[in-house]
């Protein structure tokens, strides 16, 4: 499937007119939806993904960019969940090195023993007996067992314990209470909104029997079970007829299944808020690790140098309606205050936030529970609507969306009696294929495919979608590219492209999740406005509509 042979919405929508069949309907495009379109995809099942919103654009879309094995989990004594997050984490190295990197992590401890006592006690009874920080010891020994399941054969290296003394020789500008820091090895995840419209690209490029489309609505299911659907972008209505239907809507599940007639009650999602700040002082004390810090009342914060700024989270609040969410200011005001503790000599001010969003963990329902001990481990469930047989995910995690995808997949596979017989363990996502491992590889693969591009032009690009650059230099060709005044490291050739293979429907999608402009707080309203008239010529925007459309794409920005 060629960019130029990529269908517009409106095809997508008569395509769905004509055809409404499929053996599988999968409700939400988040990486989960997707990751299992693209299983059934590989076992030749007719499937069809409906998003109601953005691809990747709800709770995908809120993530702290960690790819790991959740070493605080082993607390709560889901090692299985560790175990296999720790192998997708390592998979993902592999299949997905543009986006997915290896990570060193730095634990700032103030204490030996604490939690020593309180961590057995909330293993064995799962009630938070105590709120105070994890010492040296209890992380030492969650390092070893973190190690023991997720070395990569060896090529990530072992954790480390450092005393004092080489803890502020090595970072200067800690806190001068800390007694020790912890070093391990985990891996991050740099744009995750676009891996996951890679690995859409990749579900759909298996044939004509895979369908997407972004901006469909599941409303209602008819007394057959079929399943009745609206395109948001037109207002228009259609049924489709499904043998099995797949709820991966994420925090949303329990809505989705009201809309379909199914009263159910699993999901008890909380939310983490993040802030991007643009403080050069803040990024180089992190060294190039992401550093993590547990208050004495257990409240946590993660300083991650990210795309030339540093990401400060998260929150895990409890929420009831997942469209609700927002980064609030008592929730700066806590990232501010834990990151001071840390670097108690880089003040983080409000006027250097230039960007700040929010997700809702897909949590299970779980009553009274405090939510740092709530399971992150999923679970599938069978519903019927009608006569058509629903499968609903509660839980899911961004690290173990291929292993889930699989699971799900299997698990309507079972239903319509039949097999999978490809395995996506070493499978590339998009520009991930054939992506060049060492400088000499790099080098050499820039200058086979840059065309008339500069090198140094062709190597951003090879940084920015992986492999897939190639594609967008044979794009360009010999014609000279049209610098944006705005935003001189893009081109409106490369926006085109975007556009023109990436469903974008919005000035947002483009600007939140096809590319990091607006979490790098590139996005002044000149840029948007630039963008929307790009945008716009090329999806058939009005002057008015352009308009709507720039000043909907400042959400989260600090202007």
């Amino acid at each position: 499937m060629t960019a130029e042979s990529l269908p517009r919405h409106h095809d997508l929508i008569d395509s769905l007119h004509s055809d409404p069949h499929a053996d599988v309907v999968i409700i939400g495009g988040g990486i989960n939806g997707i990751s299992t379109l693209r299983e059934l995809a590989l076992a030749g099942i007719k499937v069809i993904l409906i998003e109601r919103g953005d691809y990747a654009g709800g709770a995908s879309a809120g993530s702290s960019h960690m790819i790991h094995g959740g070493i605080r989990y082993l607390e709560n004594g889901e090692v299985r969940l560790v175990k296999e997050s720790l192998t997708e984490r390592n998979r993902l190295l592999d299949n997905a090195p543009h986006y997915v990197k290896p990570l060193g992590t730095t634990i700032a401890i103030f204490s030996t023993f604490s939690g020593i006592v309180s961590a057995p006690l909330r293993l064995l009874t799962h009630k938070a007996f105590s709120t105070k920080e994890r010492g040296a010891l209890l992380i030492k020994i969650g390092l070893v067992l973190y190690d023991l399941f997720g070395r990569k054969k060896g090529t990530l290296p072992a954790h480390e314990f450092h005393g004092k003394k080489k803890s502020l020789t090595h970072y200067p500008a800690m806190n001068r209470d800390v007694r020790y820091t912890a070093h391990y090895s985990d891996a991050c995840i740099e744009q995750p909104e676009r891996l996951a419209v890679e690995l859409l690209a990749d579900a759909l490029s298996v044939g004509d029997h895979v369908r997407a489309v972004n901006y469909v609505e599941a409303i209602s299911t008819t007394a057959e079970g079929e399943l009745v659907v609206t395109d948001r972008l037109s207002d228009s209505t259609l049924t489709l007829q499904p043998k099995v239907i797949v709820n991966a809507s994420g925090p949303w599940v329990d809505v989705t299944n009201r809309a379909l007639g199914r009263e159910s009650d699993y999901m008890g999602g909380t939310k983490g808020s993040h802030i991007v700040v643009d403080n050069p002082a803040l990024h180089d004390a992190c060294r190039g690790r992401e550093v993590f810090f547990e208050n004495d009342d257990g409240r946590i914060v993660l300083i991650l140098p990210l795309l030339g700024k540093v990401l400060v989270g998260t929150t895990d609040l409890p929420i009831d309606d997942p469209d609700d969410a927002s980064c609030t200011e008592e929730e700066i005001d806590y990232f501010i205050q834990l990151a001071g503790h840390v670097f108690p000599e880089i003040p983080i001010e409000r006027s250097q936030i230039v960007y700040r969003y929010t997700g809702v963990r897909p949590l299970p329902a779980a009553g009274d529970l405090t939510p740092g001990l709530v399971s992150r481990d999923y679970r599938i469930t069978i519903d019927q609507v009608g006569s058509t047989p629903m499968l609903s995910l509660v839980g899911g995690k961004w690290t173990t969306f291929r292993a889930l995808g699989e699971h799900l997949g299997e698990s309507a596979l079972d239903l319509l009696g039949r097999s999978r017989e490809h395995s996506t363990i070493n499978t590339a996502i998009g520009g991930g294929v054939d992506f060049p491992r060492t400088d000499s590889e790099r080098s050499q693969w820039v200058e086979q495919h840059r065309g008339t591009l500069s090198a140094e032009r062709m190597d951003q690009l090879l940084s920015r979608y992986g492999t897939s650059a190639a594609s967008l230099a044979t794009d360009i060709g010999d014609s000279a590219e049209t610098t944006l005044k705005t935003l001189p490291d893009y081109s409106a050739e490369e926006v085109r492209w975007i556009v023109r293979r990436e469903w974008v429907a919005h000035l947002s999608d483009l600007t939140h999740r096809r590319t990091p402009l607006a979490f790098t707080g590139q996005l002044t309203s000149a840029a948007r406005d630039e963008l929307a008239k790009l945008v716009g010529a090329q999806l058939g925007w009005s002057a008015h509509e352009r308009k709507q459309q720039a000043a909907a794409a400042g959400w989260g920005l600090s202007d």
